[in-house]
């Protein structure tokens, strides 16, 4: 299975998910007497829109180089996300407001069974978390990472709202407004959560040095290939799921000019070899008299 089917496949389970999960959180927040569950389910409803365009990014971002757009389409992914975190802020904003009116409001007291529904579901969010950034990490894609945060989001909408709910039954008449202060304090859990969703997809777009690690491996594939004496500079930027490279190499400097093309060559395969993810690979030649 490719990297894209994996993340396609990751986007449907969290859409199915999503859906399942907001009306059943409409109808017990409903039927239950909480605005907590009712916010929860309004979150979910974005989250499968968002879900939606993620699938819409993975797809596109992956559509193969072409005459206008020689490194590929890699950074719709990023831009996708951007839109994903203005849903998140959107939800949290409203999920605030009608908790602030909400707590100014006389109202019953939630239903006890209300918690069953929230202990499952924050029990099926979390795993859904897991398991789509799992996928993100698999397939080194943003737009799925900002996915997996959605469901972590959502987890912590439903523990809130399982606090407020368990101190509004236990306390009684006077702490009805317990289920709507849990609204709130998990609508800024998710304003939190859009900046860690935002903050990577950023850094991709301004081309930001956050790829050490794969650094490391590219020089040290590098100095594995017969004629590569070491490496000089090395950038890396991301595009989607794939990461292109330039890259300077120092060889002999009494060798041809055909020889140190096909050095490039060799190099540029080996990579694409050992590191699938790579995608466009700028190899520059310099002479070791440099050094």
């Amino acid at each position: 299975m490719t990297n894209e089917q994996k993340a396609i496949k990751a986007t449907y389970f969290s859409i199915i998910g999503n859906t399942c999960l907001a009306i059943i959180k409409g109808f017990a927040g409903f039927f239950g007497n909480s605005y907590a569950l009712i916010a929860d389910a309004i979150e979910s409803s974005t989250d499968i829109f968002a879900s939606f365009l993620v699938l819409f990014g993975i797809k596109y971002s992956n559509k193969p180089p072409d005459e206008n757009h020689p490194y590929g389409h890699g950074r719709a992914e990023p831009l996708i996300t951007f839109l994903v975190v203005g849903f998140l802020i959107t939800s949290a904003t409203i999920i605030a407001y009608e908790s602030i009116l909400n707590i100014q409001k006389p109202h019953d007291l939630p239903k006890s069974w209300t918690l069953f529904v929230l202990g499952a579901i924050i029990v099926w969010k979390e795993y859904s978390f897991h398991k789509v950034m799992k996928r993100s990490k698999e397939t080194k894609s943003s737009a799925l990472a900002a996915d997996a945060w959605h469901h972590r989001s959502d987890a912590i909408t439903s523990v809130a709202a399982f606090i407020g709910i368990s101190i509004a039954l236990l306390m009684g008449q006077g702490y009805e407004s317990a289920d709507d202060w849990a609204a709130l304090l998990a609508a800024f859990f998710i304003l939190y959560n859009s900046y860690r969703i935002f903050r990577p997809a950023l850094g991709e777009i301004m081309d930001e040095n956050l790829n050490d690690d794969l650094i490391v491996e590219i020089r040290k594939i590098a100095k594995e290939v017969e004629g590569i004496i070491d490496t000089e500079k090395c950038f890396i930027r991301k595009a989607g799921m794939k990461y292109h490279v330039d890259l300077h190499a120092i060889v002999e400097a009494t060798i041809t000019v055909k020889e140190g093309h096909d050095l490039a060559h060799q190099l540029k395969d080996r990579l694409r070899e050992e590191i699938p993810e790579i995608g466009h690979v700028l190899i520059h030649v310099e002479p070791n008299t440099y050094i």
